[in-house]
């Protein structure tokens, strides 16, 4: 994957990325409902994301201006078009330079399972069928959250891995295209990725989760901070579901990739984390998480991992976690000093 980041350097990179945010597909749709949208948690997601990129000062309430001038099915009316107040405005006055990557929850795992897309083998009809069924699924995903960006007033543009060429070799990453990514943010705009199904040179295909793009992007653009919001608070000792699971909320990675935690201090053998993942999911749910977490901060990039739809996830995406004080739930991850 260094490889296939040290390819996509051209063209020149913009001024640094302040964040790259991971929408877990936990946090933001019901995983128990086929297709099934958390609506709450990705509007408390996308107006978050908002005030972290706000350049007003908080004093006086921003009027937001939407973007989506689309027309939903069992919409009452058509969509108001704000034209003459965008077309007074010098700027959005918003700090875009950030890149939003989401995670397909019940969108996509159920397809990729079912057909056995993960395993590769286009040879076999299912697994043909089950690729074209799985991207549609993750597709319709990222249409509905780059719409939901955009009634915050935020100027987002979806991007499929697919698409735009990203490949993997036996299921690590081998060729990433980020120029459009790096252009879009050029321009001003939030580039709006997803886990996808992709062609596997070895496999013929196979599932690219968003966890791994996030760490090619990180590698790529070198954000200041990396923020990962979930349907819990960070990562526990052992399944979070366990009454006797204890929050994480510092650790820390060595050169070598070892990592050791840092705060709370655990006693006897309660130093090593328990992973467990869903049946159906085919990306590798939480462990998959903690490694690439753990990837990007070796780069000297710190993650942070906490709850959607509270106030400690505004928190992480303004940057403004200090891990010595015990009011902040949620998780960092940094390189060790």
């Amino acid at each position: 994957m260094a490889e296939a980041a040290r390819k996509q350097r051209s063209p020149a990179a913009p001024r640094p990325v302040r964040c790259i945010v991971k929408l877990g597909g936990a946090a933001i749709t019901n995983k128990g409902k086929l297709e099934s949208i958390d609506e709450e948690s990705l509007r408390s997601a996308c107006a978050q994301l908002r005030q972290a990129m706000s350049e007003s000062d908080g004093t006086a309430p921003e009027k937001v201006r939407g973007m989506d001038w689309s027309r939903r099915p069992g919409d009452p009316a058509d969509p108001v078009v704000d034209a003459e107040g965008f077309a007074g405005m010098a700027g959005l006055g918003l700090d875009s330079n950030f890149v939003v990557v989401h995670g397909a929850g019940s969108f996509g795992h159920f397809q990729a399972s079912r057909s056995g897309v993960h395993k590769g083998g286009l040879h076999s009809t299912l697994v043909k069928a089950g690729f074209v069924a799985t991207r549609i699924s993750v597709t319709s995903l990222n249409q509905e959250i780059v719409r939901a960006l955009a009634r915050e007033g935020i100027p987002s543009v979806g991007m499929s891995p697919f698409a735009c060429g990203w490949s993997t070799q036996r299921r690590d990453l081998a060729s990433a295209n980020a120029s459009q990514i790096i252009e879009s943010l050029h321009a001003g705009f939030v580039p709006v990725l997803h886990g996808d199904a992709v062609l596997d040179e070895s496999l013929d295909c196979t599932i690219l989760s968003g966890d791994v793009i996030i760490r090619h992007l990180a590698q790529l653009l070198t954000p200041k901070y990396v923020v990962f919001l979930t349907d819990v608070h960070g990562v526990y000792d052992r399944p979070p579901t366990d009454p006797n699971a204890v929050l994480l909320k510092e650790i820390e990675v060595d050169d070598n990739g070892g990592w050791s935690i840092v705060k709370p201090a655990l006693q006897g053998n309660r130093k090593e984390v328990e992973i467990s993942v869903a049946a159906h999911d085919t990306t590798g749910g939480m462990e998959t998480k903690i490694l690439e977490a753990a990837a990007i901060a070796r780069l000297g990039v710190d993650v942070y991992i906490t709850k959607v739809d509270t106030e400690h996830s505004l928190r992480a995406l303004k940057g403004d976690v200090n891990t010595s004080s015990d009011d902040w739930l949620g998780t960092v991850i940094r390189a060790a000093k």
